[in-house]
């Protein structure tokens, strides 16, 4: 059960390694007459098959603090985390539906283009500068910081910015190449990804089946997970009551039962994967019924990342409390490695494998998404509006290379502090925060013509300062207890004073109902039909048959899930 990685470990990631160069390389070669068509390089137009897009949608999002973190809630709370995956599945088919045609018919290809097309100019650059920073200084730094520190406590220790510097250069490879480059890769990264994490899920129940007596049976151990851990095998987390544990109270706060589903969940999702260019990119430069099944593609692969990131978490849980996991180190986030450590040589290679494969993927897609915004919504549009198509895609790699640069020099010494908070946390906190108002600004831009661009910029400005209040101060001025939440102790105490918290769910709920409520009533006050209006078309949103198989087949599996884990 050593750490360290064998010569066999190492043979089989450098094989990884090597397959996704050398297949990247002959992609590149293959688009090379394309080499300096703009749209071409940073969308890939026309060129991505459904199955490219969908893959390339699920390697992007999956990095390592889903690997970390959702194990990490696995371990805490159980399966109820996995309602941020399942939630998706159904948020992708929303997207499929309504939002893409809408993307597609506009002529859409990044996020500050449509508030530019919707609203004004003005939103378009606020957003595009918020975005970059977001990306740079939040999303990279963290997927780079969490994924060298996973991969360094796996190969033994004191490796961490070899291991970093090595990550960004594997990106940039991958990530120079353009966005076909990045998707094709991406097939390889997911599939090294599933198998990975399903190798190690699978290990990690034999560890608890043979534990406990029953040999090495998958099947019985998660029987046994099951029988020693019930509580972690409910969607619902149940309201606290007067005689609820702290331990039950700080559960809800992570994740608060019926009201997530009524509030903050939806929100996380459809933003994350409608309003996002690090995630839409990747459907943009398609036809309609390719980015759809991509998309719904992406959803169903969505149903299995449970098993891969949550699965270990919770059969951690079950080792550690029955005395079977002393190389628990760290606490929750510290599940997903301790469990690693049962793998036998070979297979830990293949896990790691699948760790970088997550990470570089996510490092990729996030570089592709900043020189795109960068090259086409601010360097084109402010400083160089006559830009060849050629100085376009040369300015697009030297944004890959700064930001990644920038990226690398923040995390070098963490001067961020992502290491205090958790890169999970970290991320979660600072785009938490604006996700109401920007979801706000889309929905409605779509499909309400009235909304004006006024009432978009002070969404977001409200929306930010909303999310603040009640996640900062709403219990200390408004009391714990009002007719719009219910702010419960944290266990902590400050200055002598114990802390309350409203769920995080809930403050983004409020944040956007109220948000949305002021875009409607500024809104009243312009025309009834907004100039800069979408048009939409009869049959615009209807989908053909073989995607509706699709849809109720996804569907059903999520029904089944919620059946039997209610």
């Amino acid at each position: 059960m050593s750490q360290n990685l064998a010569f066999a470990d190492y043979a089989v990631f450098i094989i990884y390694f090597l397959v996704v160069s050398i297949y990247g390389y002959v992609i590149y070669r293959k688009r090379e007459k394309n080499e300096h068509d703009a749209k071409a390089y940073f969308l890939a137009e026309g060129t991505l098959t459904w199955w490219a897009i969908g893959a390339s949608l699920i390697a992007s999002n999956i990095s390592a603090e889903q690997f970390i973190g959702m194990s990490g809630e696995g371990f805490f709370l159980g399966i109820a985390v996995a309602a941020y995956e399942w939630i998706a599945a159904i948020a992708l088919i929303i997207i499929a539906i309504w939002f893409i045609p809408v993307y597609l018919k506009n002529k859409i290809y990044t996020m500050p283009q449509f508030l530019k097309t919707r609203y004004n100019e003005s939103t378009a650059l606020i957003m595009a500068v918020f975005w970059l920073f977001l990306y740079v200084f939040v999303n990279l730094t963290s997927i780079l910081y969490l994924g060298a520190v996973a991969i360094d406590g796996l190969a033994g220790g004191g490796y961490l910015h070899v291991i970093m510097v090595g990550l960004a250069v594997f990106a940039l490879i991958i990530s120079l190449g353009g966005m076909k480059v990045v998707a094709y890769t991406d097939v390889i990264q997911v599939a090294v990804l599933i198998i990975g994490g399903l190798v190690t899920s699978y290990i990690a129940l034999t560890v608890v089946s043979d534990h406990f007596g029953f040999g090495k049976d998958a099947l019985a151990g998660f029987n046994l997970l099951i029988e020693k851990a019930p509580e972690h095998f409910k969607m619902i987390i149940d309201r606290p009551g007067a005689n609820s544990s702290q331990l039950e109270i700080n559960k809800y706060l992570t994740f608060p039962g019926l009201m997530s589903y009524l509030a903050g969940i939806w929100i996380i999702n459809l933003n994350y994967w409608g309003c996002n260019q690090y995630i839409t990119q990747r459907a943009l430069g398609a036809d309609l019924q390719t980015a759809r099944t991509g998309i719904l593609f992406a959803g169903f692969l969505k149903l299995l990342m449970p098993l891969i990131v949550m699965l270990p978490g919770i059969a951690a849980y079950v080792l550690y409390q029955n005395d079977a996991l002393p190389q628990l180190v760290g606490g929750k986030d510290g599940a997903y490695s301790a469990m690693l450590t049962f793998l036998p040589t070979g297979l830990k290679g293949l896990s790691v494998a699948a760790l970088t494969a997550a990470i570089v993927a996510s490092l990729a897609g996030k570089v592709n998404s900043i020189s795109t915004i960068y090259t086409l919504d601010v360097h084109k549009k402010y400083i160089q509006k006559n830009a060849s198509d050629r100085h376009q895609v040369n300015i697009g790699r030297y944004a890959v290379f700064a930001s990644m640069l920038l990226a690398v020099l923040f995390t070098w010494n963490d001067v961020l502090g992502i290491g205090g908070e958790g890169g999970f946390t970290f991320i979660q906190k600072y785009t938490g925060f604006i996700s109401p108002g920007v979801f706000a600004m889309f929905i409605l831009g779509m499909f309400w013509k009235r909304t004006t661009g006024a009432a978009a910029i002070v969404g977001v400005i409200l929306g930010f300062v909303l999310s603040v209040l009640f996640n900062e101060y709403a219990p200390a001025l408004f009391g714990n207890e009002t007719l719009l939440y219910t702010a419960w102790p944290t266990g902590k105490i400050v200055d002598g004073v114990p802390v309350y918290e409203i769920p995080f769910h809930i403050c983004m709920g409020l944040s956007f109902f109220f948000t949305t409520l002021v875009m409607v009533a500024m809104s009243f006050a312009g025309p009834k039909v907004n100039p800069k209006a979408f048009e939409t078309e009869p049959g615009m949103f209807t989908v053909k048959p073989q995607t509706t198989v699709l849809i109720v087949i996804t569907l059903l599996v999520i029904v089944a899930l919620y059946v039997k884990f209610w």
